[in-house]
């Protein structure tokens, strides 16, 4: 029996309607093979919208339908539900992107509204050939696997396990804390870091429900909706958590001392080292590399001294696996490299400092405990702040870090705090927008800071007078006054940009989760939802997203935390019905689907052998099919047939102009050729 198809065009405002025509797009789709209904409205996606198409399923006994609106990342599932609710299986719902992929790319009113008509033309040639397709339900493991351990991950752990639910918490270094550790103050209530932190570091090493592996890393993800296996790598610490106490007295003895990683290389540590003194756990690693026994067969004072004999040089690492149904990523961020910028003599200059330097010289547990000094000692005359270090610039990263504004402000107040310098900050533009900012900002106009609005073009010794002997000269283009300043200073501070982790790529591939330009990973929604990700049994929290300050990290995190609940709460998660099959009488057997499926769902098995996919580990993702060279895979709704039939839709419609064109031409006398 012939389907039965309605078309819905949505002006999207003036998303859509500004640059296509859209009541043309509805009108040539009512023209369309088997288009029994066709109508346009301004916002399809609204609760009147959803009720036209509705009221047409029944009223019209429609059995397939398309959506002409924007991408299906953002309304898919809105509009399978809409379908659902009137009785039509949702699989015989398409959407034909005619937002992201022609109203906002294309420039000519005449040509988008062309380009519509055909990727409406095609999507109606496909939809005529779905099937309806059925989901399945499938029982969520009780479990909530949180990777990283800074503050998104230590509030998501928290919540989730308050909930009652089992929490494993993964964190790469031995202690959770992450950046918010190294902190001296929060912005803009001057809260000490570690004062706020810390309850919540300890209470996430003494939760029940908190399963803390610290100095551990994710390295496999295998198993499907809600039923994941995370592979758990236990770094040999070559201490033996349970038998230490913590007591230090290895870290006392042992002899060998390097930069330490926790004061940015200005401070030391020892081969033998907790992170920072409130560490949670308090347990003490090995640094193989830094180690003189490691290195030369000689020493083991940290194993003399060991009263409880916890130190264990032949410690291998441990691989562990545990079932999770939901996973909150809060992997963090990375500081910009202010090496890659040299105009500003960080590296060159023993005086400038990045951020997160000055956080922990500003720090009463830093590495000079909290005495602002120069190099050659002494208090500082005068100290420059220059924002926007690697960000809002074409050269590095065009995104705002949203932080560096605000943090180089509680920078310039402590400076205030601990000196007598005079304090300038150099500024593109003040960005002050969280509750309490602008307060702040005028608290600082207040206590002197002098603001100069210009973006800083280098850092200099060259002196040109006598005032500048000695000095780091800052040199900026003062925008409000048309001046190039030169202001001879004794200290730089660099408001560093915020960037994704080095390895976001590698974690992203891993759980498959996609990232922005920038390296980010991208919310399911950036607005409706901001923590989850193209995976419902994935959430994401905290700058792993991209900048923010800490309140709004912790809301994402809670909101992370509640999407896991809510998941877990109902107990079972419904399997995309969209998968992969294997026509056994085609199949060459060469496995090239077996290598390249990137959820691992195909496998061989039997006798004789044949190729099976695990339709409840398949993600319908179609990477077999297109590269099955016997073409003996077929994706549902992706198949052969209606591919070719979505092709041939689109090139009708061409070839329909075509016919319009050479009919205009002819009228006017015009050569047709």
């Amino acid at each position: 029996m012939a389907p039965r198809i309605g078309v819905y065009v949505c002006h999207c405002g003036s998303n859509i309607a500004g640059k296509v025509d859209v009541k043309a797009v509805g009108e040539m789709a009512k023209n369309l093979p088997n288009v029994v209904t066709a109508r346009d409205y301004q916002f399809m996606c609204s609760e009147p919208g959803q009720e036209l198409i509705r009221q047409d399923i029944r009223e019209k006994d429609l059995d397939a339908v398309v959506v002409a609106a924007c991408s299906p990342l953002m309304h898919e599932k809105t509009f399978r539900g809409t379908c659902a609710s009137a009785g039509l299986n949702h699989y015989r719902m398409q959407m034909a992107n005619i937002r992201e992929h022609c109203s906002w790319v294309t420039e000519d009113p005449a040509a988008a509204t062309e380009k519509a008509k055909a990727i409406v033309a095609g999507t109606v040639g496909k939809v005529r050939h779905l099937r309806p397709l059925a989901e399945r339900e499938v029982p969520v493991v009780q479990s909530v696997l949180v990777v990283g351990g800074g503050i998104a991950g230590i509030q998501a752990a928290l919540q989730c396990a308050d909930a009652g639910y089992k929490v494993y918490l993964v964190e790469r270094k031995q202690s959770i804390g992450g950046h918010m550790a190294m902190l001296d103050k929060t912005f803009p209530t001057l809260d000490c870091s570690a004062c706020i932190l810390t309850p919540k570091m300890v209470a996430v090493g003494q939760h029940s429900n908190i399963k803390l592996f610290a100095y551990s890393e994710v390295e496999g993800i295998s198993g499907y909706a809600g039923n994941m296996k995370a592979k758990i790598r236990h770094k040999a610490a070559y201490v033996d958590f349970e038998k230490c106490n913590g007591c230090g007295i290895c870290q006392e003895k042992c002899p060998a001392k390097v930069p330490n990683e926790f004061e940015q290389g200005r401070g030391q540590r020892k081969a033998v080292y907790t992170l920072f003194a409130q560490a949670v756990p308090n347990k003490p690693v090995i640094d193989k590399a830094a180690c003189i026994y490691f290195k030369t067969g000689k020493c083991r004072a940290c194993e003399k001294f060991c009263k409880r004999n916890a130190i264990d040089f032949e410690q291998q690492d441990r691989v562990e696996e545990v079932d999770v149904g939901a996973i909150i990523l809060a992997t963090g961020h990375e500081v910009f490299d202010a090496t890659r910028m040299p105009q500003y003599g960080y590296g060159k200059y023993p005086d400038v400092y990045t951020s997160l330097e000055f956080e922990r010289m500003v720090n009463a547990s830093g590495f000079s405990q909290g005495k602002v000094l120069t190099s050659e000692g002494k208090e500082p005359d005068s100290i420059a702040i220059i924002h926007c270090t690697g960000s809002r610039d074409q050269r590095y990263n065009t995104y705002c870090s949203e932080v560096c504004c605000m943090y180089s402000l509680k920078f310039a107040h402590l400076l205030h705090e601990h000196t007598h310098a005079r304090i300038y900050n150099f500024y593109i533009d003040m960005r002050c927008v969280g509750k309490g900012y602008e307060e702040f900002y005028d608290r600082l106009l207040n206590e002197g800071v002098r603001f100069v609005r210009g973006k800083v073009a280098g850092v200099t010794r060259d002196a040109r007078d006598v005032s500048e002997h000695g000095k780091l000269v800052v040199q900026a283009e003062d925008t409000l006054t048309g001046v190039i300043r030169r202001v001879p200073v004794d200290m730089v501070i660099l408001a560093n940009a915020l960037e994704a982790q080095k390895d976001a790529g590698e974690v992203g591939r891993l759980f498959g989760i996609s990232r922005n330009k920038a390296g980010f990973f991208i919310e399911q929604h950036p607005k409706l939802n901001p923590f989850g990700t193209s995976n419902n049994c994935i959430f994401i929290a905290g700058t792993c997203a991209g900048p923010k300050d800490i309140p709004y990290t912790v809301s994402q995190a809670s909101a992370a935390a509640s999407g896991a609940i809510t998941l877990l709460s109902r107990g079972n998660a419904l399997l995309e019905a969209v998968g992969a099959h294997i026509d056994s009488d085609l199949c060459s057997r060469c496995l090239t689907c077996v290598s390249i499926c990137p959820y691992q769902a195909i496998s061989v098995d039997g006798e004789p052998q044949l190729v099976a996919v695990d339709e409840t580990l398949c993600h319908g993702c179609g990477t077999c099919a297109a590269a099955c060279p016997a073409g003996a895979i077929e994706a549902d709704n992706f198949n052969d047939n209606q591919i070719l039939h979505e092709i041939e839709g689109l090139l009708s419609w061409r070839k329909e102009r075509g016919k319009e064109t050479e009919a205009e031409l002819a009228g006017t006398g015009s050569p047709t050729k």
